[in-house]
């Protein structure tokens, strides 16, 4: 019996999976269990397993289609085997009696008549997006889509609507009109924009011309997968958060003689792999729990403060930056927690790493460290309020009584979102850390 083969939901927040390579073509035998597909999801790159034995009927999409979760990918069972009615419509995924009643409403529409504007006749909409956005009386003209191909799909017009602010009916005509624009919102904050507030619209100037084929090489490439998900949120991060960076330097002494004591420590206590990140990661997650404000999330009207600390750590990849989480790690031990820290990183760089352990993050540290890097701004993981740079270790002079000496220092920068996060209990976070890093055999006592 032919059976189809969806694409199966790989982790609580992945919605859509981007096909990139199919292992079987149509005619090839496969049994249950057997990889069909490779596919990617905004981090990681995953197999999809046949779930049924017999001969491939049918591939459904094309290598760097994005596919939605749940959706008939493909069918096995035997030859000659029905699989029309296994088919998903391809046509923006939109419900079939949806796109009917839009393609009913087009044929009754007179010829030469525009479509109503704001009824988004044009535009492709999910049912339940379109039917939210006409009780609103919303235009979704101008809203970008962020379901497949393009769609507009509820959530982009629940942030459309949570986004609008009040205009006085003569600004409004005004930024309809398309010679003004509405201000920034924390220049209008709590009170309705009026004609005064409207900025002029600057027409933009005219890209410039592309050279002429033989006057210039160049790559254009077009961002897509983890690439893009990177891009979109370090761009949001910057343009929703108030971020503040405070700098400082531990003494690391301490962490360069510890560091030193594990790799001359006997092979059995399983210690020697363990790194300055590691160490750094583990002075982070005892420090945290005496700063809440540092280990939390915000959601724009409310801070969600945490006990436990879920530390992400940044991993670079050839595919992008990827940030898993190491799960309470402030209950874990130095060598449990290298072990994890090792064990994300790898699933990372071969990109097997589960997409589960790509969420639920309280704080980031993210080390350039071994790149030379002696201070930099590292920006915000949204919707944490905190995000640690470790940059690497220099001399540092320190006047000691009548004499200075040079040693060696530990680069810190600390981003804090100024919304919710002081500089002062940053400052005391900072200055806490750097004196646990400095006494980092103490620390490891307690």
């Amino acid at each position: 019996m032919a059976t189809a083969v969806v694409m199966p939901k790989l982790g609580n927040t992945v919605e859509s999976c981007l096909l990139v390579a199919w292992k079987k073509a149509v005619g090839d035998a496969i049994t249950e269990g057997e990889p069909l597909c490779e596919v990617e999801t905004d981090k990681a790159t995953l197999d999809v397993e046949s779930t049924a034995s017999g001969t491939v009927l049918a591939l459904f999409f094309q290598e760097g289609d994005d596919i939605p979760v749940l959706t008939n990918i493909a069918v096995v069972g035997a030859p000659g085997e029905d699989v029309e009615t296994f088919r998903p419509d391809q046509s923006g995924l939109e419900e079939p009696a949806a796109a009917e009643l839009d393609s009913a409403a087009q044929r009754a529409q007179p010829q030469g008549e525009p479509s109503q504007a704001g009824t988004g006749a044009d535009t492709r909409i999910s049912p339940r997006a379109r039917h939210l956005a006409e009780r609103k009386s919303l235009d979704v003209a101008a809203i970008p889509g962020t379901g497949p191909g393009g769609r507009i799909i509820e959530r982009d017009i629940q942030a459309a609507l949570k986004s609008q602010r009040g205009m006085t009916p003569l600004a409004k005509r005004m930024v309809e009109a398309g010679d003004y624009q509405a201000p920034p919102s924390q220049e209008s904050a709590g009170r309705r924009v009026t004609a005064h507030d409207l900025l002029p619209v600057v027409p933009s100037p005219a890209p410039a011309a592309m050279p002429e084929a033989g006057e210039d090489e160049a790559e254009r490439i077009t961002l897509r997968g983890p690439r893009k998900i990177i891009a979109e949120r370090m761009l949001a991060s910057l343009q929703t958060t108030a971020q503040l960076t405070l700098n400082s330097s531990a003494d690391a002494r301490a962490l360069l003689a510890y560091r030193l004591r594990l790799k001359n420590s006997p092979e059995e206590l399983g210690l020697r792999q363990v790194t300055i990140n590691d160490l750094v990661l583990f002075a982070v997650s005892r420090t945290l729990p005496h700063y809440p404000e540092l280990n939390a999330l915000f959601h724009g009207d409310a801070v969600t403060r945490f006990k436990n600390v879920h530390l992400a750590m940044a991993v670079d990849t050839p595919r992008g930056l990827i940030v898993p989480v190491i799960r309470n790690a402030h209950r874990l031990s130095l060598r449990d927690l290298a072990a994890q820290s090792r064990s994300l990183a790898a699933a990372c760089l071969d990109g097997t790493v589960n997409p589960d352990s790509l969420q639920g993050g309280t704080f980031t540290v993210t080390n350039l460290g071994s790149l030379g890097i002696e201070s930099f701004t590292p920006v915000l993981n949204a919707p944490q309020v905190g995000i640690l740079g470790v940059s690497n270790i220099n001399l540092k002079p320190v006047q000691v009584g009548a004499d200075v000496e040079f040693i060696p220092h530990l680069g810190l920068s600390l981003t804090i979102n100024h919304q919710v996060v002081d500089g002062a209990p940053g400052a005391r976070f900072l200055h806490a850390l750097a004196q646990n890093i400095g006494n980092l055999e103490l620390l490891l006592a307690m």
